[in-house]
């Protein structure tokens, strides 16, 4: 009994000894992707055929055991051993039972010597499965949601989609709103975003790449464009920056890769166009632009861009064309108040005899308690935090909070002398400008372009105003996106697509593509 006891005693040891070492191990590993972690564990990246040799490299590299939501099954399939790795919560569960129901069927002795092909071309009733080799690949494709079937005695590996992804339906984007249109808007979900665009261009020169990048995320980024009508070195550009990106993942999606690929560093202007509706997607894609989706992220990227691109609404093109001319017009005059009527403003106040006799009218009738610059300085952060305490406030009380902002603050502020009455006003016109920008990103640049000015006109008065002006149109004319002017058309002039930018054309007139874009094929109408 006691010789038992130690036997027992020195098995005991021999174990722990071994989970020491295993653990060890694991403290030491330093791999940067799944084939060195592969490797690191058995020396090799194929599948060797042995089912309990891959269940402990899964251990080690996927988290089996570790992680609830990973799970490796063993079956027996007509006298087969099997072991199916999937993630539960990607895995449509009918298209597994059906796939399962299906291969319990097979009787002992009914699969062939090749069982691998008898399940691939007999046994399992599914449209997308592939053979691969490489347990990296196999690991890759399960942790999108693909399930592996691992044969023992067989070094080859069935794949079968069977994703289902947590998605919501594509409701219409928040931020692009129109009156009449479609009110259909892109997801989280990379497929249904491409098949959104591919309902609307139903043209096989319609291409889909999809590069993975990151190395831990991994994210799915799709490249889209019609391949006779985009500027192949464009094209080329944006495929090989986004495969040489070499980050850790990209979490945040979409604005994550266009640091990564763009390098603008602090440059406040935006050099893509972000959008949530297909139908404006399908539209510049018929320009020969080149759109990038990100997995994960409900809204695309549209490259090259111009700031005149950045300033049109879908509602435009919704309208006639002398309404839509209208919209556009008025949109382009909020988005010059938004910019430049408070420093005009305070110009004509610090310098009276600016002002021509027509304008004599303007100006604070009362001097408040703080300078001007101070007030201004003072509303503008108010309301970008009430913008921020927006964003973060449940919508049922969002109204309430805006009606404390509005009337309480402002009106108590006036009241007690702090703020002037014109300051509030036209702090006011310039927001509404800010928020009637089609453009998230280029409203938010603009704004910090008017806060310059601000500070400019306050402390050198007119000298300050006409350099600071002379500047950004500097900075905006050396920005360059993706090798192509970002005031085309106006920088370089071009008359007849400035005049397509001024005014809605008729659709039968626009004849020809953008050369901005540098379109292979320019003509939208076939000649007669």
């Amino acid at each position: 009994m006691s010789e038992e006891k130690t036997n027992r005693n020195v098995d005991e040891q021999k174990s722990d000894s071994r989970e020491q070492k295993r653990q060890d191990k694991r403290d030491e590993e330093m791999s940067d992707t799944i084939e060195e972690s592969i490797i690191y564990w058995q020396d090799h990246d194929e599948f060797s055929g042995d089912l309990n040799q891959v269940e402990k490299v899964l251990n080690e590299v996927m988290g089996l055991g570790s992680s609830f939501d990973v799970d490796f099954r063993k079956m027996n399939f007509g006298g087969i051993e099997t072991g199916i790795l999937f993630i539960s919560g990607f895995t449509d569960s009918d298209i597994m039972t059906e796939i399962l129901t299906r291969l319990t069927y097979i009787e002992q002795g009914e699969v062939c010597s090749d069982a691998m092909k008898s399940f691939f071309d007999k046994y399992i009733p599914h449209i997308q499965v592939e053979k691969v080799k490489l347990l990296s690949q196999v690991i890759n494709k399960v942790l999108t949601g693909m399930s592996a079937f691992f044969m023992e005695g067989d070094s080859t590996v069935l794949l079968v989609d069977t994703r289902t992804y947590p998605s919501r339906n594509p409701d219409e984007s928040s931020i692009e709103r129109v009156v009449r249109g479609s009110r259909d808007g892109f997801t989280e979900t990379l497929l249904t975003n491409v098949s959104l665009v591919r309902r609307r261009i139903r043209d096989p020169g319609l291409i889909y790449e999809v590069v993975q990048v990151g190395r831990r995320t991994r994210t799915d980024v799709c490249i889209a464009y019609i391949d006779d009508i985009v500027d192949k070195v464009q094209t080329d550009t944006i495929r090989e920056k986004i495969k040489a990106v070499n980050l850790d993942g990209l979490p945040l999606g979409d604005k994550q890769l266009e640091e990564a690929i763009i390098n603008k560093g602090w440059h406040p202007y935006p050099l893509v166009r972000y959008s949530e509706r297909p139908d404006v997607v399908a539209s510049h894609l018929l320009e020969g632009r080149i759109v990038v989706f990100v997995d994960t992220s409900p809204s695309v990227m549209i490259m090259p861009t111009t700031f005149f691109d950045l300033c049109q609404h879908a509602e435009e093109n919704r309208q006639t064309p002398f309404i839509g001319t209208y919209l556009r017009w008025v949109r382009f005059l909020g988005i010059l108040f938004s910019m430049f009527l408070l420093p005009l403003w305070m110009l004509l106040v610090l310098n009276p005899e600016l002002k021509p006799p027509a304008l004599e009218f303007i100006g604070p009738q009362e001097t408040g308690k703080l300078p001007l610059i101070a007030q201004f300085l003072m509303v503008e952060f108010g309301v970008d935090l009430l913008r921020l305490a927006a964003v973060h406030t449940p919508t049922s009380i969002a109204s309430a909070m805006g009606l404390i902002a509005a009337i309480l603050v402002g009106d108590i502020a006036v009241k007690t002398g702090l703020f002037v009455n014109e300051v509030v006003l036209y702090m006011a016109i310039a927001a509404i400008g800010m928020f009637a920008t089609p453009s998230y990103e280029l409203g938010l640049a603009n704004r910090i372009v008017r806060l310059v000015l601000l500070v400019a006109v306050s402390i050198f008065h007119v000298p300050g105003f006409v350099i600071g002006t002379t500047l950004l149109v500097l900075l905006l004319t050396l920005h360059r996106s993706y090798n192509s002017s970002y005031l085309w058309p106006f920088i370089p002039f071009n008359a007849k697509a400035m005049a397509e930018i001024l005014f809605r054309m008729p659709v039968l007139s626009n004849k020809k593509r953008p050369s901005f874009n540098k379109p292979r094929d320019n003509t939208r109408m076939p000649l007669k």
